[in-house]
């Protein structure tokens, strides 16, 4: 890039654009500015008015005023609401431990060398591609009091005598609702753990058979070590994905039974639009980001403390 012209005397002469532009970090900038535009316009003016709203007795239809913490003192006294921390932290626990399981087996598998490895790949990915909304209309098919396959198939095969109420029942909608949602999580923490294993050298396995090492061991003190960046990782995704679902719940239950089924994003929307009380369904959007901070935090942690990257031993 030419960043000096001539002028009429001869000399040379600096164009401060041009210098400007040369700078590396005014150039970073300019390059980032777009970016950082988007995430401010879509991403923390949002989360700021959300945090406002919860603040304020806003309704729809009208604006509100600043009421301090009375939105957070109501929910602190509303059984509601905490029927729901414990619905969404049951079902983020339950689903991600399972949906870990699985997927860890499931990647384990596809590792190795199998015939048709490529389709079973992409059968295993239909249920994360295929759009929520569908899914969980399949689900409620499947669940249905009357015409659920699944209680057709149990009682043709003499399990079960009637069918089954999947989501007349606290407990099991609960369950119905875990289910479904570890059908849908599975391909991702599976195709992302597979992914971290084709990055382990199959030498450190067979050093390890050499050593005498058996299979368990192999696993225990290669693979887990050298997969735990990347599985804490998509432990935090899956955690995140998880706590704030939304569609899976609203499409199938919309909280239902009695709130057994309603976790804090599925409350939150139906005080604030259906209820029409925005500040009281802001607080209780604003109540999820010290959990999904913490599962953040946690996360990081446990990254800084281990330096598998340096080859150092564990801090």
């Amino acid at each position: 890039m030419a960043t000096a012209a001539l002028n009429r005397t001869g000399s040379i002469v600096r164009k401060p654009l041009v210098d400007l532009l040369d700078n590396r970090n005014v150039l970073s900038v300019i390059c980032m500015a777009p970016a950082a535009i988007l995430l401010l316009t879509f991403l923390t003016y949002p989360l700021g008015l959300g945090v406002w709203l919860g603040f304020t007795d806003t309704k729809i239809g009208r604006p509100g005023f600043f009421i301090g913490l009375e939105n957070y003192i109501s929910l602190f006294d509303d059984s509601v609401f905490w029927l729901v921390v414990f619905n969404t932290l049951l079902y983020t626990t339950v689903a991600t431990v399972l949906k870990f399981g699985l997927g860890l087996y499931l990647a384990l598998l596809l590792n190795n060398h199998l015939p048709f490895k490529a389709i079973l790949r992409a059968i295993i990915l239909l249920p994360w591609i295929v759009p929520t909304v569908l899914s969980a209309i399949a689900f409620w098919w499947i669940y249905d009091a009357q015409f659920s396959i699944l209680s057709y198939m149990l009682q043709k095969m003499g399990l079960i005598d009637q069918y089954i109420d999947f989501l007349g029942k606290p407990n099991n909608a609960r369950a119905s609702l875990i289910a479904a949602n570890v059908w849908r999580g599975i391909p991702f923490v599976a195709i992302c753990l597979l992914a971290g294993l084709q990055t382990i050298s199959p030498s450190l396995y067979e050093a390890a058979a050499l050593d005498g090492a058996t299979p368990w061991q192999r696993f225990r003190h290669v693979t887990m070590p050298m997969l735990m960046p990347i599985l804490s990782i998509v432990l935090t995704f899956s955690v995140l994905f998880t706590f704030t679902d939304f569609q899976l719940i609203y499409a199938i239950t919309r909280g239902g039974p009695v709130n057994s089924t309603h976790l804090m994003a599925t409350l939150a929307f139906q005080r604030a639009i259906p209820g029409g009380q925005l500040g009281e369904g802001a607080a209780i959007a604003t109540a999820m980001i010290p959990f999904l901070v913490a599962a953040t935090l946690s996360s990081y942690f446990g990254l800084q403390r281990r330096k598998w990257q340096q080859g150092e031993s564990d801090g």
